[in-house]
């Protein structure tokens, strides 16, 4: 067991970092592997939230910065929307985009299309070392009033960009790697284009959305598209006061989505900077030692603030994936607690998976294999429905391991040979899929 507990720590590679890694190889980056041809059609599933806790959601995701500034009006665009895609181009860009757009269409009934001349919303691709060169701390981003990545660099030496200042949105700018993985660059995309259609903030109490920092999710989710499909309702205007918002979004929501109805809102408390700051210190520490002390300040302060949403769960994983060695049964105790608790959330279940996918590592470093084979039975087709490639390619090969281990080679072989593809999406390299197979492997190791 101590093995696992050990090794575990090389499985993090699933969970939220902070930092993207080395480049990919990007001549892998084929059609074969988009996120078209190994999930097919996108199957979002509908939000548990219900409308009146979606209504709080709303008002805090979009009236306030992650800054804490308020925003004192509703800032959207106004009619129909077009986004160019410039820069150096991913072999990709063009089919995870066109495929994104397809959903907004679709989903978020947002009249949205892609050009080449310059647009409301202009994608530019960067290398991520001339991009952290500008913005060290960022993966992607987007910014209002510019359309360009050089005209960004401009306004850096200026007063700046206030999206609080921004009420009829004309013209953004979402920048983002041009030397990525596929599901990184798409997970930018995602995260990056809704929140110029929609609301700016994140929120890590919100378990199921991509306006969330924990980064679990990659692809805008079913709770994501009634918000972007709120936002944008004709019975709002850009400029609208938030008093204003706040009393037309429960009928807005009412008949959007009747299935929401009857539930009730539960209060939230703020999530104070101690918190945000002990998580995102955790995240970005050099020293393991610097990271485990910062997640469990992090626990320290959810289980202070009597919290029991998101943030309690992700805190309870963060301390489990920081903690040394010889914190092992302490760790073991913060992951179950963390399924449990992500369990018993609306939209909580990748998340979970998460959480299921550390908990299977351990039950396999212990030859546990049915337990194995029992989480990732559970935790493989929501991946699978999410489009994680590299959370799911990681279950699966998880999932062999075991099959191995009861001597089930055949089906064992045919596994990892399935869950090649999903690794080059999620890991980009044909040398980082293999790297993941061997730390499972070595996990497995009496």
């Amino acid at each position: 067991m101590m093995r696992a507990l050990v090794l575990v720590a090389a499985l993090a590679g699933c969970a939220p970092m902070v930092d993207m890694g080395p480049a990919p190889d990007m001549s892998v980056q084929t059609r074969a592997i988009s996120s078209a041809a190994l999930f097919g059609a996108p199957r979002a599933a509908p939000t548990q939230v219900p409308n009146a806790q979606i209504v709080q959601d709303i008002l805090e995701l979009g009236f306030r910065l992650e800054s804490g500034r308020d925003i004192p009006v509703l800032s959207r665009f106004e009619g129909p929307v077009t986004l160019r895609l410039s820069g150096a181009l991913p072999p990709l860009a063009v089919v995870e985009t066109d495929r994104l757009l397809d959903r907004l269409r679709r989903e978020a009934r947002l009249d949205i299309r892609r050009q080449t001349e310059p647009a409301n919303i202009n994608v530019e691709f960067v290398p991520r070392a001339v991009m952290r060169r500008s913005v060290p701390e960022a993966s992607c981003f987007v910014v209002p009033d510019v359309g360009s990545w050089d005209e960004f660099r401009e306004t850096l030496r200026g007063p700046g960009l206030n999206w609080a200042e921004i009420v009829r949105r004309e013209r953004v700018l979402v920048v983002a790697p041009a030397d990525a993985t596929v599901q990184e660059m798409r997970d930018c995309l995602h995260e990056e284009i809704s929140q110029a259609l929609g609301p700016l903030n994140d929120l890590y109490r919100i378990a199921g959305t991509v306006w969330n920092d924990d980064n679990f999710q990659t692809v805008v989710t079913g709770y994501d598209m009634l918000v972007l499909r709120a936002w944008n309702h004709p019975s709002l205007r850009a400029g609208m006061p938030k008093a204003e918002v706040a009393r037309r979004l429960p009928g807005i929501l009412a008949s959007l989505n009747p299935r929401g109805e009857g539930g009730r809102a539960v209060p939230a408390s703020p999530t104070g900077r101690d918190w945000v700051s002990a998580v995102e210190g955790a995240l970005s520490a050099p020293q393991p030692a610097r990271s485990f002390a910062l997640a469990r300040d992090a626990l320290g302060i959810a289980v202070n603030s009597g919290w029991q949403d998101a943030r309690l769960a992700f805190s309870l994983f963060l301390f489990a994936r920081f903690a040394p060695p010889e914190r092992g049964a302490d760790a073991l105790e913060a992951l179950y607690q963390a399924s449990r608790l992500y369990g018993s959330l609306p939209d909580g279940a990748l998340p979970r998976a998460y959480a299921d996918l550390h908990l299977a590592a351990q039950a396999l470093g212990a030859q546990q294999f049915s337990i194995v084979l029992d989480l990732t039975g559970r935790a493989i087709p929501v991946a699978r429905q999410a489009e994680n490639g590299a959370l799911l390619s990681s279950l699966m090969l998880l999932r062999a391991q075991a099959l191995a281990g009861q001597g089930n080679m055949e089906a064992a072989n045919a596994l990892r040979r399935d869950a090649a593809p999903f690794a080059l999406h999620g890991f980009g390299s044909d040398k980082a899929a293999e790297a993941r197979q061997a730390e499972i492997a070595l996990l497995a190791r009496p």
